[in-house]
């Protein structure tokens, strides 16, 4: 998989830290290639000043990396096992954790078998602990927590319960469901995460496999097992579709299950992502809609040309979150233009895809894919089409960014915490008569500045207010040049035309200049070690992004280098609706 420009060849394959637990038990020897596919130093943007201010949104800082001594720091709760984590965990063995709640019935249901491996000579070289988060996914606060299971403890004497009322954990790892599962090399590297129940032959195989040489293991091209045509691996996911409910809601009903397949660009990042959306059950990676002559193609087909899509398979709970809700999130992480390339990553594998397998199904990819038409010049280019096969990747290709957390990935992965719902607002203002009347801050002074954290997403909450910044390439105004206007997200202050933006390469939206020079304020920031100056919105202050003096030399020589969360954009055909219609002759189309 390619990684970003400024590392070196080294650092352009896949640093497999972790180790590879083989689903299926079978182990199949072979050459792991570098996934997923190579840099193109051609096209690779060049750095620039401002891509030196990581700000609030990088990918990494929410990936798992010190899983045992986060499980270490816990406190403990059962009686009679110790205060903490460290208490219960030998630092000589590998370890399995249970992530439950005490409304799943399942997992109420299985803390006795759970307890019973501890006692069990097959389990004696493997740590068992269980994790409750406290105050999250619908679980008691963590004073009502303690007091429930002090009441119930007894009948599990010898169970470590560790509790995570930060609920970091299950962040980290993309826990939406119990009982969940995750599994510990005695370094603490963390190599499988299992969304649903175990049994016990499961846990057993991962007892058995959990610290064998990872010399002996990294070569391993075996893939995950399926249970049928249209199945997710058993050992992976524990089958969504499974009759004995093994996924449970925070209501603590079995999961009303629905399935999309989603191709956009590397599957590392986009799986990751996928599983941090909220109402998302699991997500797999895999190759989809390929030769169907290439049955089961390995990576190594599938680079070579057998027309395969990196592929998500997306099980998401339908009764918590829409296909059309779910749609949102993916094209807001892809490039709708891009024909066969996502990030750094070129090729007919990192096509767009949307395939469904309902029928039923098709209006909504449809109409996911019209709303977004007006936002672009350029064709959209996603693939949208029943599913016509899929076949799991390989083991080592599965939660792959969570084995290996500085792995590469094209994908901002915070965008999967940020609301939805805010970032589609309408704003609708009286006509203005005159441009001079469009520009007058007392236009735009009505907004509530105490209930921006519930108004703004977090991402536009953390630009505009903590002075935070997107990540390169990461957001859709980057490569959006639509004709209309970008107004203040926080006031609707009209700040930037169409016809001012241009493609800098940097990452960010650029514009040779504002609306007007009245509308932004310029200050001095000496953060990072750098001289620069920031650029903030006139009425409401809110950080913009910065301006330098690279500019195209035709116009005014300058680059307003700006956030895109920290805009809002509004097409032309709505713009007099929206009560920006005096502008409209400034960036029609011709």
């Amino acid at each position: 998989m390619s990684h970003s420009a400024t590392q070196t060849p080294a650092d352009k394959r896949p640093q497999l830290k972790r180790l590879v637990i083989l689903t299926g038990f079978i182990v199949a020897s072979g050459t792991l290639l570098p996934a997923c596919g190579k840099v193109s130093q051609d096209n690779t943007p060049k750095p620039t000043a401002e891509s030196s201010n990581t700000g609030v949104t990088d990918s990494r800082d929410m990936l798992p990396s010190d899983v045992l001594n986060q499980l270490k720091a816990l406190p403990q709760l059962t009686q009679g096992l110790g205060r903490n984590g460290a208490e219960v965990l030998d630092p000589n063995k590998p370890t399995l954790v249970k992530f439950w709640a005490s409304w799943c019935p399942l997992c109420l249901g299985t803390l006795e078998e759970t307890e019973s491996w501890r006692k069990d000579n097959a389990f004696d070289g493997l740590n068992v602990v269980t994790v409750a988060s406290p105050g999250h996914l619908n679980e008691k606060q963590a004073a009502d927590f303690t007091q429930w299971y002090a009441g119930v403890q007894a009948d599990y004497p010898k169970l470590p319960v560790l509790a995570d009322s930060s609920g970091s954990l299950i962040k980290q790892l993309g826990v939406q469901v119990y009982p969940s599962w995750a599994i510990l090399d005695k370094r603490g590297n963390l190599v499988r995460l299992i969304k649903g129940n175990l049994s016990k032959e499961q846990a057993y195989a991962l007892a058995e496999n959990a610290d064998n040489d990872f010399a002996a293991l990294k070569n391993s091209k075996a893939k995950p097992t399926q249970t049928g045509a249209d199945s997710t691996a058993s050992a992976k996911s524990g089958s969504p579709n499974n009759k004995n409910g093994v996924y449970y809601n925070s209501a603590g009903t079995p999961i009303n299950t629905k399935t999309i397949y989603l191709a956009g660009g590397c599957f590392w990042g986009l799986e990751a992502y996928m599983e941090r959306v909220d109402g998302v059950v699991d997500a797999i990676s895999g190759y989809a809609n390929g030769n169907p002559k290439v049955t089961d193609p390995s990576y190594e087909q599938v680079i070579a040309g057998s027309g395969h899509a990196e592929t998500v398979k997306v099980v998401y709970d339908a009764d918590k979150i829409d296909l059309e809700t779910v749609l949102k999130y993916y094209l807001r992480v892809i490039d709708p233009t891009s024909l066969n390339k996502q990030g750094n990553d070129r090729g007919v594998q990192y096509r767009t895809g949307i395939y469904y397998t309902d029928a039923s199904d098709k209006a909504a990819v449809d109409k996911a894919l019209a709303s977004i038409k007006s936002k672009y010049t350029k064709p959209i280019v996603v693939e949208h089409q029943p599913l016509q096969n899929f076949s799991l990747a390989e083991e080592y290709h599965q939660d792959y960014l969570a084995k290996n957390p500085n792995g590469y990935c094209h994908i901002d992965l915070s965008l999967a915490d940020d609301k939805l719902q805010s970032t589609n607002k309408t704003v609708k203002l009286a006509a203005a008569n005159t441009v001079a009347e469009a520009l007058n801050p007392k236009r735009y002074a009505n907004f509530d500045k105490n209930a921006l954290k519930n108004t703004l997403t977090k991402a536009q909450y953390d630009i505009t207010q903590k002075a935070g910044t997107e990540r390169a390439f990461s957001h859709e105004y980057d490569h959006l040049f639509a004709p209309g206007i970008y107004v203040d997200v926080v006031s609707g202050e009209p700040l930037f035309l169409s016809t001012h933006k241009y493609d800098s390469g940097c990452g960010w939206p650029s514009f040779w200049q504002p609306i007007a020079p009245e509308v932004v304020t310029e200050h001095k920031d000496m953060a990072f070690n750098m001289v620069r100056t920031e650029v903030r919105s006139r009425v409401a202050d809110s950080h913009l992004g910065h301006v330098f003096n690279d500019g195209p030399k035709d116009k005014t020589g300058l680059r307003y280098c700006i956030n895109g969360g920290a805009l809002q954009f509004i097409p032309v055909d709505k713009m007099p609706q929206s009560g920006y219609g005096v502008f409209v002759d400034q960036v029609a189309v011709k």
